[in-house]
């Protein structure tokens, strides 16, 4: 079996209000844990996560993009560089055009935002023109037709252009049901994905027999903790049953936790409380801006 390589990929962090990260939980305890700023925001991180085999280089979700306007970053406190992904894929030796499969969890504008550059007229053109597009198709349908309390996440002027790109090229792969495989590894083994749905519907968690990338069923280590939900979630009734699935399988399979918004920690281990709940353990630090190459 070839030998994997793993990497996480730092392209921006950004703010967004501490009250919706924490959901019903008081800010006197997640204060304690995850200090706001004068304005209340968080900071977070934008990570991503790239796999390496002899011939694949696969990334999961593009972060934030650099194109929205000084408006727009101003209020969520965008911090990076020019072209992000693209820098960040070059900080692991790596090329755009040496990308081959882009795996997007969901499309809220945090995590899809990325996945294109702004050409003259403001038209997004794809960051990865030679990698095969990864997209649940239930997901994609409800993008179009949200609720009136998450359409705002959605920014489908900005990511359907580039879509559109990778459907006329016959480059794009549409994923069923509630779990699945995404693709085989070209040694052996395969990376897979199971869906949450409380956060959005049919919200992609890719996984192997090393990792799990949890997106935002529990974007940092503190919300670990069932309770701790966001209170962007649509169904936070349902997050908490998907979250003690997903920690249960965690455990079952031995699984690294990928931490996308964790500012301090890029992926722990979990460990049971004694109490019927949670805890991340062995909580492995990362540093802002920084690529990593994971030992898992």
């Amino acid at each position: 079996m070839t030998e994997l390589k793993y990497y996480t990929l730092e392209p921006a962090y950004f703010r967004l209000d501490g009250g919706a990260m924490y959901g019903i939980i008081p800010k006197p305890l997640w204060n304690k844990v995850h200090e706001a700023d004068e304005q209340n925001r968080v900071d977070m991180s934008l990570r991503l996560m790239a796999i390496e085999t002899k011939t694949q280089l696969i990334v999961i979700d593009t972060g934030i993009g650099d194109y929205h306007g000084d408006k727009f970053d101003a209020r969520f406190d965008v911090r990076g560089q020019k072209d992000p992904l693209t820098k960040a894929v070059e900080a692991i030796g790596k090329k755009p055009s040496d990308v081959t499969d882009l795996v997007i969890s969901h499309l809220h504008f945090d995590h899809v935002g990325g996945i294109g550059i702004a050409d003259g007229d403001k038209t997004l053109t794809p960051v990865f023109k030679n990698a095969r597009l990864h997209l649940h198709r239930d997901h994609w349908a409800y993008a179009h037709a949200p609720t009136e309390r998450d359409g705002g996440s959605f920014h489908t002027h900005n990511f359907d252009p580039v879509v559109d790109y990778y459907r006329s090229n016959s480059n794009i792969v549409w994923h069923e049901g509630n779990d699945g495989e995404i693709l085989k590894y070209d040694g052996g083994g395969s990376l897979r994905f199971k869906c949450s749905f409380g956060h959005t519907p049919y919200l992609m968690h890719p996984y192997d027999d090393k990792f799990i990338y949890l997106a935002d069923l529990i974007p940092t280590s503190n919300h670990v903790h069932i309770p701790w939900v966001m209170g962007y979630d649509i169904a936070p009734g349902v997050t908490t049953k998907d979250k003690r699935q997903f920690l249960e399988f965690v455990l079952e399979k031995n699984l690294t936790i990928i931490y996308e918004h964790d500012p301090k920690f890029w992926g722990s281990k979990v460990v049971r409380d004694g109490k019927g709940g949670f805890n991340p353990d062995q909580k492995f630090e990362t540093k802002q801006l920084t690529n990593f190459q994971l030992d898992l």
